[in-house]
């Protein structure tokens, strides 16, 4: 059976449709064996269908203004964090930079879909769980405390939170918060670490949901709105234990 990194050439053309069937065969049985491999694919074959269906759209015209607005925030983003993003770059295999660049392009053009369906708002928001955790978190890494969470929070959504007590007694540990550009607006996007594992939590403003369980991206994403403000915890682990630290953080996070 063939390694992931053995596979990583093979990915771009089998979306494609351009491998021959030799190697179509040898990532099929790598997909139908490895989990984190067939969410990856699955995550690109969406973004490649969703610009294959409206490649027409995309050519006419300018793009939307929530669309533009996104794109230059990003690209103000990119442009900070440069000097440090370069010696990354220059370090980091070009399968990893390739799907890094299709979570952020993707979640750039399925922004019109997140208001119709809960399945792509936690897949844009997994994207982003996956994209922080994987480049941003691991390259500034980042640490705060409680109280500075806290802080940004109210200034930043105007926000009076308070993060759970005692979060070490549910596995839980604090690597901290920043904003995550979503849909037409920034969320807010709290990260921790449950036994060592990637948990995000993160807050909409000024959008309500029904209460939701869904599994994308091989995460489970659970959602859940308290007046105005809807949560998303999201986790690559079982759903019982997606559900307890739930349960943990649901009552302090309003």
């Amino acid at each position: 059976m063939p390694q992931c990194h053995q596979i990583d050439p093979l990915v771009t053309p089998y979306i494609d449709g351009d491998i021959g069937a030799a190697d179509r065969d040898v990532v099929d049985r790598h997909l139908r064996a490895c989990h984190a491999c067939r969410g990856r694919v699955n995550a690109e074959q969406a973004v490649h269908a969703l610009l294959d269906a409206r490649r027409f759209a995309l050519a006419d015209g300018a793009a939307p203004p929530a669309l533009r607005g996104r794109c230059a925030s990003l690209a103000q983003a990119s442009e900070a964090a440069l000097p440090r993003a370069a010696t990354w770059c220059a370090r980091a295999p070009a399968a990893a930079l390739a799907a890094s660049l299709v979570l952020i392009v993707g979640g750039a053009f399925v922004y019109e879909a997140t208001e119709r369906s809960t399945t792509v708002m936690a897949a844009e928001l997994t994207a982003d769980h996956v994209k922080c955790f994987r480049i941003i978190n691991n390259l500034l890494g980042t640490h705060q405390e409680a109280s500075a969470v806290e802080s940004s929070m109210a200034s930043a959504f105007d926000w009076p939170m308070h993060l759970p007590e005692h979060a070490e007694r549910a596995g839980l540990d604090l690597v901290g918060a920043r904003p995550c550009l979503y849909g037409e607006g920034v969320v807010a996007h709290i990260m921790y670490r449950h036994n060592g594992n990637p948990v995000s939590v993160f807050m909409l403003p000024k959008t309500a949901r029904a209460d939701d369980l869904v599994e994308v991206m091989g995460h489970q994403a659970v959602i859940w709105s308290v007046g105005n403000r809807t949560f998303v915890l999201i986790a690559r682990e079982s759903r019982a234990e997606v559900e307890r630290m739930t349960a943990f953080v649901h009552n302090a996070l309003r």
